[in-house]
């Protein structure tokens, strides 16, 4: 036991240790833009500000469904990348091809949302290996496509015509403002490994059920995001959704050889926003989340 345990530790202090040795500075340089940073992963967002995307009369923002990205996570020998890529139907083969040529695996490709215009699909990414070489094959395959390769101007702080404290109380977690968005984050209480690397912090890794409310007025809201589910709670957060008006819009996987298997369900509507965080939360209450849940909101 207590070898098990000193090489549990011995490998945690060297993956500590590689990731101090990395020089984030030229991935950023090689990226095009900095990283946002949490514990050892550094994910990089590119946000679709060059489309506009209307679902059902809402001008979507980058914030509430086209924000791709991508999160580096310090491995042994090199990095793990993984990241979601938000593409028009026309981008797909392209970027593909570029993926492909430049040593990049390819996940899953699917859609998120449901008649939008135009409409947008989300490619899957990963890669294993130096993390210069990984962000020059990142950057070459969104070259493929229109996405905006240099970072985006900071977006001026903007109030939201929501009640976020009311939205925090019935989720029973804090949300943050982002782009005109109001996001939530919250992650499973299970744990969650691919390849045998544990994806924490769950929310920059993509593996954190993820709520996003967008104000369209009068006290509304367009919602959309995805849970991240096991396949035993796939039916029954579909039925607490749709016992409250929020339409499912996709249900697939995001990676191949993660632990547990994850499902992703993809979401939508456009009401009353309290009303909406009720029939949210009726759905979280269906999954095995973080203790950090609150449990004490308001029910339907």
């Amino acid at each position: 036991m207590r070898s098990i345990i000193a090489l549990a530790v011995a490998t945690i202090v060297g993956v500590a240790a590689h990731a101090q040795e990395i020089d984030w500075k030229k991935v950023d340089t090689a990226i095009g833009r900095s990283a946002a940073v949490s514990g050892n992963v550094h994910r990089y967002g590119f946000p679709r500000t060059d489309l506009n995307v209307t679902l059902d009369g809402v001008a979507i923002k980058p914030a509430l469904a086209l924000g791709g990205w991508t999160a580096f996570k310090p491995d042994h020998g090199g990095v793990m990348m993984m990241g979601d890529l938000v593409l028009l139907e026309t981008e797909i083969k392209p970027v593909m091809t570029a993926a492909i040529e430049n040593g990049l695996e390819i996940t899953a490709v699917h859609n998120h949302l449901l008649r939008a215009q135009p409409s947008t699909f989300y490619m899957h990414v990963s890669g294993h290996g130096d993390p210069l070489k990984l962000a020059s094959a990142l950057h070459s395959t969104l070259a493929a496509s229109k996405t905006p390769l240099t970072a985006p101007p900071a977006a001026a702080a903007t109030a939201l015509d929501l009640n976020t404290a009311d939205l925090d109380r019935i989720l029973g977690v804090k949300g943050k403002a982002v782009g005109g968005v109001y996001q939530f984050g919250v992650a499973r209480g299970d744990h969650i490994t691919q390849e045998g690397m544990a994806l924490d912090p769950a929310g920059p890794l993509g593996v954190a059920t993820g709520i996003n409310f967008q104000p369209t007025g009068n006290g509304k809201a367009a919602i959309t995001g995805d849970f991240v589910l096991v396949a035993e709670e796939v039916n029954p957060v579909i039925r607490a959704l749709r016992t409250d008006g929020i339409e499912i819009t996709a249900l697939h996987s995001h990676m191949l050889n993660e632990e547990p298997r994850l499902f992703f369900m993809h979401f939508w509507a456009n009401d009353d926003a309290a009303k909406l965080a009720k029939g949210l939360r009726a759905a979280l209450d269906k999954m095995t989340n973080a203790e950090s849940v609150g449990h004490g909101a308001e029910s339907k």
